[in-house]
């Protein structure tokens, strides 16, 4: 499964530790799922809380492998960065796509569908469907 071109994530959030956290916790609620490229881009290239273009890009670069790349964030100016890299046109991979899902459990979502070797719609779709979860 190693060689199969698989969806990349990229988790952005404001704290490198809170993108690095959940790009564990997903991996490992995956079974490992250690074939999926995740890559996180947390905080600012000087280790403070924020969002960083260059960060989100070069994360995005280094999952893409050719069938897309969902782009899952935590809070506001995530979300506006990420569109603003979309609309820029070649800061992101072709097949990059900014999804509209809970953080953490979308981004679990997302690694697991993409153990799979689903394609970007399912991921985008199974990432979604996290905001159905219910915990009461």
């Amino acid at each position: 499964m190693s060689d199969e071109k698989l969806v990349g994530i990229v988790l952005v959030s404001h704290s490198a530790e809170v993108a690095m956290s959940v790009a564990e916790l997903a991996k490992g609620l995956a079974g490992g799922a250690t074939t999926v490229p995740v890559a996180a881009a947390g905080g600012t290239e000087g280790g403070e809380l924020g969002t960083s273009a260059e960060l989100i890009s070069a994360a995005a670069a280094s999952v893409d492998r050719g069938v897309g790349v969902a782009v899952l964030t935590d809070l506001g100016s995530a979300v506006l960065t990420v569109k603003a890299l979309l609309a820029e046109g070649d800061e992101l991979p072709d097949g990059a796509r900014l999804v509209d899902a809970p953080f953490v459990e979308g981004a679990v979502a997302a690694v697991v569908t993409a153990a799979t070797g689903a394609d970007l719609d399912a991921v985008e779709a199974a990432a979604a469907e996290a905001y159905s979860y219910r915990k009461v």
